[in-house]
């Protein structure tokens, strides 16, 4: 026979304080290990979205980032004048031959302290390759001037990043003339430039970091990499979309911070354990007359061992639920990091995501089941006759 699923209900009730308190803990450690992989995820979205797949990006095959990477005036000739680059209305390349450089500045408030923010230097089709970049505040910089817009991140989180104020970098002083949103992704955590003025400023003439202009149409990317492996000039660089370069620097820190947070809560997972297992025990100490009652009264060991067990496993799904709902929470929050694929700053929103609310309740139930396994299988083993004789 089966026990019934309403005894396994009263049960949990019968010692509130341990169960509670097992419960507690449970949502703790869920709640962390929830939070490190949002804060993965939502480094990796922000940065996905930062690309297009109607864009290919070219950088050079040994560069770690954009900031590595070098692409001449010579190798962007060629670049432009292949094929597949579209045109706009007026037959001009939808290209753009980027230069990123890092630059310090001063944190605001509480946060204080100097942090790198990455410095982009754009050309005109910047906004047709980009669409999704809007100004918010002031204007776009003038061309062949010392100007610069900032992203509504910047602006927020750094001293004298608001527009209308002069800010030095490179050797000179840069007017910021307006302020730009890009819908939360990485380019919000930006400053941009006319490019000619910051390869001067940097001595980088002649130089760009990247290259990234958009299809003609969309399935004309394998002819794009066929193109720079038959040219000798195009051999040393690595040909993506824009969104899957992006995305390829968001890998190694959504690995790190996912390591990280597994080999933090496990730690913490133990303790969760030690306590659901603690919480069984003293359920099986203090029904012994009861499990006596229920084999005698023809109840297998299986089902006694089912029943201690799938307590044990609603416990820690209850805790799972409370970490999920808590973490959840932290969606709202829009906090910064370093972006180790560019060392600089970089804004974003922890992400909660089906598969992470998946391995939640996957790793709930493993703490579950390992707590509740021996206390179970000591309730099962129980003899009937001694269980009843301690009435």
């Amino acid at each position: 026979m089966k026990i019934p699923f309403k005894y396994i209900f009263r049960s949990l009730f019968t010692r509130r304080l341990t169960t509670a308190i097992t419960i507690v803990g449970v949502a703790l450690v869920v709640f962390v290990f929830v939070a490190v992989l949002m804060m993965a995820n939502g480094i990796t979205q922000t940065l996905v979205a930062t690309g297009s797949d109607d864009n290919v990006l070219i950088a050079r095959k040994a560069a770690n980032g954009e900031i590595s990477s070098i692409i001449t005036n010579d190798t962007y000739g060629v670049i432009a004048a292949l094929p597949q680059v579209a045109r706009d209305a007026d037959g001009k390349s939808l290209i753009t031959g980027d230069l990123v450089v890092i630059i310090n500045l001063e944190k605001i408030g509480t946060e204080g302290g100097m942090s790198n923010v990455t410095v982009r230097g754009v050309s005109t089709p910047v906004f047709q390759l980009r669409p999704q970049t809007k100004i918010v505040e002031g204007r776009m910089f003038s061309e062949g001037a010392r100007e610069v817009i900032v992203g509504s991140s910047i602006a927020r989180r750094f001293e004298g990043a608001q527009v209308g104020n002069t800010i030095r970098f490179g050797g000179d002083n840069w007017l910021i003339v307006g302020m730009f949103d890009t819908g939360g992704n990485g380019f919000n955590s930006e400053m941009w430039g006319d490019v000619r003025q910051l390869q001067s400023a940097f001595s980088r003439e002649g130089a760009y970091s990247t290259v990234t202009f958009h299809l003609g149409s969309p399935d004309q990317l394998d002819a794009v990499k066929a193109e720079f492996e038959r040219d000798n000039r195009l051999q040393e660089f690595e040909v993506k979309t824009e969104q899957q370069f992006f995305a390829d620097l968001s890998e190694f820190m959504s690995i790190f911070l996912s390591a990280l947070g597994i080999f933090i809560t496990s730690f913490f997972s133990v303790g969760a354990m030690i306590g659901a297992m603690i919480t069984m025990y003293a359920a099986v100490a203090n029904r012994t007359v009861e499990i006596g009652t229920l084999r005698a009264l023809g109840f297998r060991r299986r089902s006694v061992l089912a029943a201690f067990l799938i307590e044990s496993l609603i416990i820690s799904l209850t805790g799972a639920a409370i970490g999920l709902f808590l973490a959840s929470f932290l969606g709202f929050l829009q906090v910064s990091t370093l972006n180790f694929g560019s060392f600089s700053e970089l804004e974003f929103s922890f992400a909660l995501s089906a598969e992470i609310i998946s391995a939640a309740v996957v790793f709930s139930l493993f703490m579950g089941f390992v707590g509740g396994f021996l206390p179970s299988i000591r309730a099962a083993r129980l003899n009937i006759v001694n269980a009843l004789r301690s009435a």
